[in-house]
Protein backbone atom coordinates (compact mmCIF):
# COMPACT_ATOMS: atom_id res chain seq x y z
CA UNK A 1 0.00 0.00 0.00
CA UNK A 2 2.87 2.37 0.78
CA UNK A 3 4.47 1.60 -2.58
CA UNK A 4 1.21 2.27 -4.39
CA UNK A 5 0.70 5.50 -2.44
CA UNK A 6 4.19 6.64 -3.43
CA UNK A 7 3.49 5.86 -7.09
CA UNK A 8 0.20 7.78 -6.96
CA UNK A 9 1.93 10.82 -5.43
CA UNK A 10 4.78 10.82 -7.95
CA UNK A 11 2.42 10.43 -10.90
CA UNK A 12 0.17 13.26 -9.74
CA UNK A 13 2.93 15.80 -9.15
CA UNK A 14 4.84 14.74 -12.25
CA UNK A 15 1.93 15.41 -14.59
CA UNK A 16 0.49 18.35 -12.67
CA UNK A 17 3.65 20.46 -13.09
CA UNK A 18 3.69 19.90 -16.85
CA UNK A 19 3.21 23.10 -18.86
CA UNK A 20 -0.21 23.66 -20.34
CA UNK A 21 -3.77 24.20 -19.21
CA UNK A 22 -5.78 20.96 -18.79
CA UNK A 23 -9.01 22.86 -19.44
CA UNK A 24 -7.67 24.12 -22.73
CA UNK A 25 -6.56 20.61 -23.67
CA UNK A 26 -10.13 19.44 -23.18
CA UNK A 27 -11.82 22.25 -25.09
CA UNK A 28 -9.33 22.70 -27.92
CA UNK A 29 -8.63 26.00 -29.61
CA UNK A 30 -12.20 27.32 -30.05
CA UNK A 31 -12.92 28.01 -26.42
CA UNK A 32 -14.12 31.12 -24.60
CA UNK A 33 -12.89 32.34 -21.22
CA UNK A 34 -16.24 31.47 -19.67
CA UNK A 35 -15.98 27.90 -20.93
CA UNK A 36 -12.45 27.60 -19.58
CA UNK A 37 -13.51 28.82 -16.15
CA UNK A 38 -16.45 26.44 -16.10
CA UNK A 39 -14.25 23.45 -16.93
CA UNK A 40 -11.62 24.48 -14.37
CA UNK A 41 -14.30 24.72 -11.67
CA UNK A 42 -15.92 21.42 -12.69
CA UNK A 43 -12.68 19.42 -12.50
CA UNK A 44 -11.05 21.36 -9.67
CA UNK A 45 -8.27 22.84 -11.82
CA UNK A 46 -8.84 26.25 -10.24
CA UNK A 47 -7.78 24.96 -6.81
CA UNK A 48 -4.23 25.04 -5.32
CA UNK A 49 -1.99 22.06 -6.08
CA UNK A 50 -2.34 20.73 -2.52
CA UNK A 51 -6.14 20.73 -2.80
CA UNK A 52 -6.01 19.10 -6.24
CA UNK A 53 -3.77 16.39 -4.76
CA UNK A 54 -6.31 15.67 -2.01
CA UNK A 55 -9.05 15.55 -4.65
CA UNK A 56 -6.99 13.00 -6.59
CA UNK A 57 -6.38 10.81 -3.54
CA UNK A 58 -10.07 11.05 -2.69
CA UNK A 59 -10.99 9.97 -6.23
CA UNK A 60 -8.75 6.91 -6.05
CA UNK A 61 -9.67 5.86 -2.52
CA UNK A 62 -12.37 3.16 -2.17
CA UNK A 63 -13.63 5.01 0.93
CA UNK A 64 -14.01 8.71 0.16
CA UNK A 65 -15.57 11.96 1.33
CA UNK A 66 -18.05 13.92 -0.77
CA UNK A 67 -19.82 17.25 -0.57
CA UNK A 68 -23.60 17.57 -0.77
CA UNK A 69 -23.23 20.74 -2.86
CA UNK A 70 -23.88 20.16 -6.53
CA UNK A 71 -21.33 22.71 -7.74
CA UNK A 72 -18.51 21.14 -5.72
CA UNK A 73 -15.99 18.85 -7.45
CA UNK A 74 -16.54 16.08 -4.90
CA UNK A 75 -20.33 16.08 -5.20
CA UNK A 76 -21.55 12.47 -5.05
CA UNK A 77 -22.72 12.03 -8.63
CA UNK A 78 -23.72 8.42 -9.38
CA UNK A 79 -22.74 8.73 -13.05
CA UNK A 80 -19.30 9.89 -11.99
CA UNK A 81 -18.37 7.84 -8.94
CA UNK A 82 -20.57 4.72 -8.94
CA UNK A 83 -20.65 4.96 -5.15
CA UNK A 84 -22.78 3.82 -2.23
CA UNK A 85 -23.41 6.48 0.40
CA UNK A 86 -22.78 5.28 3.95
CA UNK A 87 -23.81 8.34 5.99
CA UNK A 88 -23.74 12.15 5.96
CA UNK A 89 -22.47 14.52 8.67
CA UNK A 90 -22.40 18.32 8.44
CA UNK A 91 -22.76 18.46 4.67
CA UNK A 92 -20.11 15.77 4.01
CA UNK A 93 -20.94 12.22 2.96
CA UNK A 94 -18.82 9.16 3.49
CA UNK A 95 -19.13 6.75 0.56
CA UNK A 96 -17.87 3.39 -0.59
CA UNK A 97 -16.95 3.32 -4.28
CA UNK A 98 -14.73 1.91 -6.98
CA UNK A 99 -11.55 3.96 -7.60
CA UNK A 100 -12.33 6.85 -9.93
CA UNK A 101 -9.58 7.41 -12.54
CA UNK A 102 -11.35 10.49 -13.92
CA UNK A 103 -12.33 11.17 -17.54
CA UNK A 104 -10.39 11.37 -20.77
CA UNK A 105 -9.59 14.84 -22.10
CA UNK A 106 -9.98 13.75 -25.73
CA UNK A 107 -12.64 11.00 -25.82
CA UNK A 108 -15.70 13.15 -25.13
CA UNK A 109 -15.58 12.62 -21.38
CA UNK A 110 -15.21 8.84 -21.58
CA UNK A 111 -14.13 7.36 -18.25
CA UNK A 112 -10.50 6.31 -18.03
CA UNK A 113 -11.56 3.10 -16.27
CA UNK A 114 -13.69 2.25 -19.32
CA UNK A 115 -10.81 2.88 -21.70
CA UNK A 116 -8.49 0.70 -19.62
CA UNK A 117 -11.07 -2.09 -19.26
CA UNK A 118 -11.40 -2.18 -23.06
CA UNK A 119 -7.66 -2.32 -23.77
CA UNK A 120 -5.99 -4.03 -20.79
CA UNK A 121 -7.35 -7.54 -21.57
CA UNK A 122 -5.72 -7.41 -25.02
CA UNK A 123 -2.40 -6.38 -23.48
CA UNK A 124 -2.71 -9.10 -20.84
CA UNK A 125 -3.35 -11.75 -23.52
CA UNK A 126 -0.33 -10.53 -25.49
CA UNK A 127 1.96 -10.40 -22.43
CA UNK A 128 0.78 -13.79 -21.11
CA UNK A 129 1.30 -15.47 -24.49
CA UNK A 130 4.75 -13.91 -24.87
CA UNK A 131 5.89 -14.90 -21.38
CA UNK A 132 4.53 -18.43 -21.87
CA UNK A 133 6.54 -18.79 -25.07
CA UNK A 134 9.63 -17.41 -23.34
CA UNK A 135 9.19 -19.71 -20.34
CA UNK A 136 8.56 -22.98 -22.20
CA UNK A 137 11.12 -22.48 -24.95
CA UNK A 138 13.65 -20.87 -22.62
CA UNK A 139 13.57 -23.67 -20.05
CA UNK A 140 13.87 -26.28 -22.81
CA UNK A 141 16.90 -24.70 -24.46
CA UNK A 142 18.41 -23.79 -21.08
CA UNK A 143 18.35 -27.46 -20.07
CA UNK A 144 19.86 -28.52 -23.39
CA UNK A 145 22.55 -25.86 -23.09
CA UNK A 146 23.45 -27.01 -19.57
CA UNK A 147 23.57 -30.68 -20.50
CA UNK A 148 25.72 -29.91 -23.56
CA UNK A 149 28.03 -27.52 -21.73
CA UNK A 150 30.87 -26.06 -23.85
CA UNK A 151 29.72 -27.94 -26.95
CA UNK A 152 29.02 -26.22 -30.28
CA UNK A 153 25.28 -26.45 -29.51
CA UNK A 154 25.76 -24.75 -26.15
CA UNK A 155 27.82 -21.96 -27.71
CA UNK A 156 25.30 -21.45 -30.51
CA UNK A 157 22.43 -21.14 -28.03
CA UNK A 158 24.45 -18.67 -25.94
CA UNK A 159 25.25 -16.49 -28.95
CA UNK A 160 21.63 -16.43 -30.11
CA UNK A 161 20.36 -15.63 -26.60
CA UNK A 162 22.89 -12.78 -26.29
CA UNK A 163 21.69 -11.35 -29.60
CA UNK A 164 18.09 -11.69 -28.43
CA UNK A 165 18.80 -9.67 -25.28
CA UNK A 166 20.64 -6.99 -27.25
CA UNK A 167 18.07 -6.22 -29.94
CA UNK A 168 15.43 -3.59 -28.94
CA UNK A 169 11.83 -4.76 -29.16
CA UNK A 170 10.75 -1.98 -31.51
CA UNK A 171 13.47 -2.95 -34.01
CA UNK A 172 12.54 -6.64 -33.77
CA UNK A 173 8.90 -5.71 -34.31
CA UNK A 174 9.67 -3.79 -37.52
CA UNK A 175 11.96 -6.57 -38.78
CA UNK A 176 9.48 -9.39 -38.04
CA UNK A 177 6.52 -7.49 -39.50
CA UNK A 178 8.46 -6.76 -42.70
CA UNK A 179 9.94 -10.23 -43.17
CA UNK A 180 7.22 -12.62 -42.00
CA UNK A 181 4.11 -10.60 -42.89
CA UNK A 182 5.29 -8.72 -45.99
CA UNK A 183 8.10 -10.67 -47.67
CA UNK A 184 6.75 -14.11 -46.70
CA UNK A 185 3.14 -13.03 -46.37
CA UNK A 186 2.09 -15.21 -49.31
CA UNK A 187 3.19 -18.29 -47.35
CA UNK A 188 2.57 -17.29 -43.72
CA UNK A 189 -0.75 -15.47 -44.35
CA UNK A 190 0.11 -13.18 -41.41
CA UNK A 191 -0.87 -9.51 -41.24
CA UNK A 192 1.57 -6.66 -40.67
CA UNK A 193 -0.98 -5.03 -38.37
CA UNK A 194 -4.07 -6.28 -36.57
CA UNK A 195 -5.57 -6.88 -33.17
CA UNK A 196 -7.16 -9.79 -31.31
CA UNK A 197 -10.64 -8.86 -32.53
CA UNK A 198 -11.44 -7.28 -35.88
CA UNK A 199 -14.63 -6.17 -37.56
CA UNK A 200 -15.88 -8.10 -40.54
CA UNK A 201 -16.14 -6.55 -44.01
CA UNK A 202 -19.59 -5.21 -43.20
CA UNK A 203 -18.46 -3.58 -39.92
CA UNK A 204 -21.13 -5.41 -37.97
CA UNK A 205 -19.46 -8.20 -35.99
CA UNK A 206 -16.12 -8.74 -34.27
CA UNK A 207 -14.15 -11.86 -35.17
CA UNK A 208 -11.39 -13.49 -33.12
CA UNK A 209 -8.12 -13.27 -35.08
CA UNK A 210 -5.59 -15.43 -33.23
CA UNK A 211 -3.09 -15.27 -36.09
CA UNK A 212 -2.61 -11.57 -35.32
CA UNK A 213 -1.23 -12.66 -31.94
CA UNK A 214 1.66 -14.71 -33.36
CA UNK A 215 4.14 -12.04 -34.43
CA UNK A 216 3.71 -9.53 -31.57
CA UNK A 217 3.85 -12.34 -28.98
CA UNK A 218 7.06 -13.75 -30.45
CA UNK A 219 8.67 -10.30 -30.68
CA UNK A 220 7.66 -9.39 -27.14
CA UNK A 221 8.93 -12.74 -25.85
CA UNK A 222 12.38 -12.64 -27.49
CA UNK A 223 14.18 -10.71 -24.75
CA UNK A 224 12.73 -12.62 -21.75
CA UNK A 225 13.34 -15.84 -23.71
CA UNK A 226 17.04 -15.01 -23.94
CA UNK A 227 17.16 -14.21 -20.21
CA UNK A 228 15.40 -17.46 -19.27
CA UNK A 229 17.85 -19.51 -21.35
CA UNK A 230 20.85 -17.93 -19.63
CA UNK A 231 19.38 -18.20 -16.14
CA UNK A 232 18.16 -21.75 -16.60
CA UNK A 233 21.52 -22.91 -17.93
CA UNK A 234 23.56 -21.31 -15.13
CA UNK A 235 21.14 -22.34 -12.38
CA UNK A 236 20.92 -25.94 -13.59
CA UNK A 237 24.70 -26.23 -13.86
CA UNK A 238 24.97 -25.08 -10.25
CA UNK A 239 22.28 -27.49 -9.04
CA UNK A 240 23.88 -30.44 -10.86
CA UNK A 241 26.98 -29.97 -8.70
CA UNK A 242 25.06 -30.56 -5.46
CA UNK A 243 25.58 -33.65 -3.32
CA UNK A 244 22.02 -34.94 -3.66
CA UNK A 245 22.43 -35.00 -7.45
CA UNK A 246 25.57 -37.11 -7.08
CA UNK A 247 23.60 -39.43 -4.79
CA UNK A 248 20.85 -39.74 -7.40
CA UNK A 249 23.45 -40.61 -10.04
CA UNK A 250 25.01 -43.18 -7.70
CA UNK A 251 21.63 -44.85 -7.33
CA UNK A 252 21.59 -45.39 -11.10
CA UNK A 253 18.86 -42.89 -11.98
CA UNK A 254 18.88 -41.68 -15.57
CA UNK A 255 19.64 -38.05 -16.33
CA UNK A 256 16.09 -37.23 -17.55
CA UNK A 257 14.65 -38.52 -14.25
CA UNK A 258 17.28 -36.61 -12.25
CA UNK A 259 16.46 -33.42 -14.11
CA UNK A 260 12.69 -33.84 -13.83
CA UNK A 261 12.40 -35.08 -10.23
CA UNK A 262 15.38 -33.52 -8.45
CA UNK A 263 17.15 -30.70 -10.29
CA UNK A 264 14.46 -28.78 -12.20
CA UNK A 265 12.40 -27.57 -9.28
CA UNK A 266 15.41 -26.18 -7.41
CA UNK A 267 16.82 -24.60 -10.57
CA UNK A 268 13.62 -22.67 -11.25
CA UNK A 269 13.97 -20.08 -8.45
CA UNK A 270 16.01 -17.50 -10.42
CA UNK A 271 13.87 -18.17 -13.50
CA UNK A 272 10.67 -17.40 -11.57
CA UNK A 273 12.25 -14.21 -10.27
CA UNK A 274 13.12 -13.09 -13.79
CA UNK A 275 9.76 -14.10 -15.26
CA UNK A 276 7.82 -12.17 -12.61
CA UNK A 277 9.71 -8.99 -13.37
CA UNK A 278 9.49 -9.49 -17.11
CA UNK A 279 5.76 -10.17 -17.10
CA UNK A 280 5.06 -6.96 -15.19
CA UNK A 281 7.47 -5.08 -17.46
CA UNK A 282 5.69 -6.41 -20.53
CA UNK A 283 2.52 -4.59 -19.55
CA UNK A 284 4.50 -1.38 -19.92
CA UNK A 285 7.07 -2.57 -22.46
CA UNK A 286 4.41 -3.68 -24.94
CA UNK A 287 3.91 -0.02 -25.90
CA UNK A 288 6.12 -0.04 -29.00
CA UNK A 289 5.22 -3.57 -30.04
CA UNK A 290 1.49 -2.84 -29.84
CA UNK A 291 1.86 0.42 -31.72
CA UNK A 292 3.90 -1.10 -34.56
CA UNK A 293 1.60 -4.11 -34.98
CA UNK A 294 -1.59 -2.07 -34.47
CA UNK A 295 -2.55 -4.20 -31.47
CA UNK A 296 -5.42 -2.49 -29.62
CA UNK A 297 -3.99 -2.77 -26.14
CA UNK A 298 -3.06 -0.49 -23.27
CA UNK A 299 0.37 0.23 -24.76
CA UNK A 300 -1.06 1.60 -27.99
CA UNK A 301 -3.57 3.63 -25.95
CA UNK A 302 -0.70 5.17 -23.96
CA UNK A 303 1.07 6.22 -27.17
CA UNK A 304 -2.11 7.84 -28.48
CA UNK A 305 -2.64 9.58 -25.14
CA UNK A 306 0.92 10.93 -25.19
CA UNK A 307 0.41 12.28 -28.71
CA UNK A 308 -2.77 14.12 -27.65
CA UNK A 309 -1.64 15.03 -24.10
CA UNK A 310 -4.55 13.05 -22.65
CA UNK A 311 -3.16 13.17 -19.11
CA UNK A 312 -5.90 11.18 -17.30
CA UNK A 313 -5.38 8.24 -19.68
CA UNK A 314 -1.61 8.33 -19.11
CA UNK A 315 -1.92 8.65 -15.33
CA UNK A 316 -4.54 5.93 -15.05
CA UNK A 317 -2.58 3.54 -17.26
CA UNK A 318 0.64 4.02 -15.27
CA UNK A 319 -1.25 3.43 -12.03
CA UNK A 320 -2.73 0.19 -13.32
CA UNK A 321 0.69 -1.01 -14.48
CA UNK A 322 2.18 -0.14 -11.06
CA UNK A 323 -0.62 -2.07 -9.36
CA UNK A 324 0.12 -5.06 -11.58
CA UNK A 325 3.80 -4.90 -10.56
CA UNK A 326 2.83 -5.01 -6.90
CA UNK A 327 0.34 -7.86 -7.27
CA UNK A 328 2.74 -9.93 -9.35
CA UNK A 329 5.51 -9.49 -6.78
CA UNK A 330 3.16 -10.70 -4.04
CA UNK A 331 2.18 -13.68 -6.18
CA UNK A 332 5.85 -14.51 -6.79
CA UNK A 333 6.51 -14.51 -3.03
CA UNK A 334 3.80 -17.15 -2.72
CA UNK A 335 5.36 -19.19 -5.54
CA UNK A 336 8.72 -19.04 -3.74
CA UNK A 337 7.14 -20.74 -0.74
CA UNK A 338 6.05 -23.62 -2.94
CA UNK A 339 9.39 -23.95 -4.73
CA UNK A 340 11.53 -23.61 -1.62
CA UNK A 341 9.88 -24.43 1.77
CA UNK A 342 12.87 -22.86 3.57
CA UNK A 343 11.81 -19.44 2.25
CA UNK A 344 8.24 -19.98 3.48
CA UNK A 345 9.50 -20.87 6.97
CA UNK A 346 11.52 -17.66 7.21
Amino acid sequence: MLTLFGVVSIIFFLFTVLPGDPAQMMLGQNESEEQLEAVRAKYGFDQPISVQYLYYINDLSPVSFHSVKRNDYTYLDDNKYNAVKLFTISGTSLALKTPYLRESFQKNGKKVSTVISETLPNTFVLAFTAITIALLVGIFFGIISALQKDSWLDKTIQVLSTVGMSVPSFFSAILFAWFFAYVLGEYTHLNTTGSLYELDDFGEKNHLMLKNLILPAIVLGIRPLAVVIQLMRNSLLEVLQQDYIRTAKAKGLSMPIIIRKHALKNALNPVITAISGWFASMLAGAVFVEYIFGWNGLGKEIVNALNTLDLPIIMGSVLIIALMFILINIFVDIIYGWLDPKIANT
